[in-house]
């Protein structure tokens, strides 16, 4: 019973909401082809706007990663002459027949491999 009186109540507002809309919208109805048409000029200017916009930030993308290789480039640089550099002073502490201090904290297992020659 209550049931039956939910679904009369729904149907209820849903009709009166279909005449609501039909009494207030009293908007002209539009041929099919048009609204067709209408709608394809607007998924355009969408899809035209959205490619400029992908347009833009893919050439910042560009930009920032090229800023990037540049200073990726020179940290590499100066991560390879600080290499050297210490591996020069090793060889010359060890040709002094001294040995050289141990480094300062553990060294990460991921950077073992590239300093094998300093007594590790």
């Amino acid at each position: 019973m209550l049931t039956a009186l939910s679904a009369l109540a729904v149907a209820g507002v849903t009709a009166v909401g279909g005449i609501v809309q039909v009494v207030i919208g009293r908007r002209q109805p539009q041929p099919r082809g048009q609204q067709r048409r209408d709608d394809f000029t607007t998924i355009v200017k969408e899809l035209r706007q959205n490619q400029a916009d992908l347009k833009a930030e893919l050439s910042a993308q560009k930009e920032q990663s090229a800023r990037d290789r540049e200073r990726i480039t020179a940290q590499d640089f100066t991560i390879r002459y600080m290499v050297g550099w210490v591996r020069t002073l090793v060889g010359f502490i060890r040709s002094s027949r001294l040995e050289p201090p141990p480094p300062p904290q553990p060294v990460p297992r991921e950077a073992e491999p590239f300093l094998h020659d300093i007594g590790m």
